[in-house]
């Protein structure tokens, strides 16, 4: 049976996001160490028949490659649609992760309350 035979339904990028969440929280429960290197991973409808997946590094990409096939053809199967291609493109903005301290905290709370402010002045929390 050539490609072009089977079916080419309409999905929609909720349809993708849908089945990628409910993915996640299989793997969660199943598979803890693949869970966090995909966790991050960004799947859009980039096209009629196109999915972008933006991933933040290779390694996390090479634990992705383990359940994309899995993922794919449930998902192709699901919507009626095999002739999705998958586009893969490196995430470079989700790559760089914030260490949040108590301190980094209390001054975002600042901006939002000026108040704390003066009662860190007069109380002189440790934030170390």
């Amino acid at each position: 049976m050539k490609a072009d035979d089977l079916p080419q339904n309409h999905f929609t990028d909720t349809d993708l996001q849908m089945e990628w969440n409910l993915m996640l929280k299989q793997l969660q429960k199943k598979d803890s160490f693949v869970f966090n290197a995909v966790k991050t991973f960004k799947l859009v409808k980039s096209g009629e028949n196109t999915i972008k997946v933006l991933y933040p590094s290779d390694s996390a990409k090479t634990e992705f490659d383990k359940i994309a096939g899995t993922f794919f053809n449930h998902f192709k199967t699901k919507v009626h649609n095999h002739s999705i291609e998958v586009d893969y493109q490196r995430d470079f903005e989700n790559l760089k992760v914030e260490v949040v301290t108590k301190k980094k905290i209390f001054e975002k709370f600042i901006e939002k309350n000026p108040l704390l402010k003066d009662l860190d002045d007069l109380m002189r929390f440790d934030l170390t």
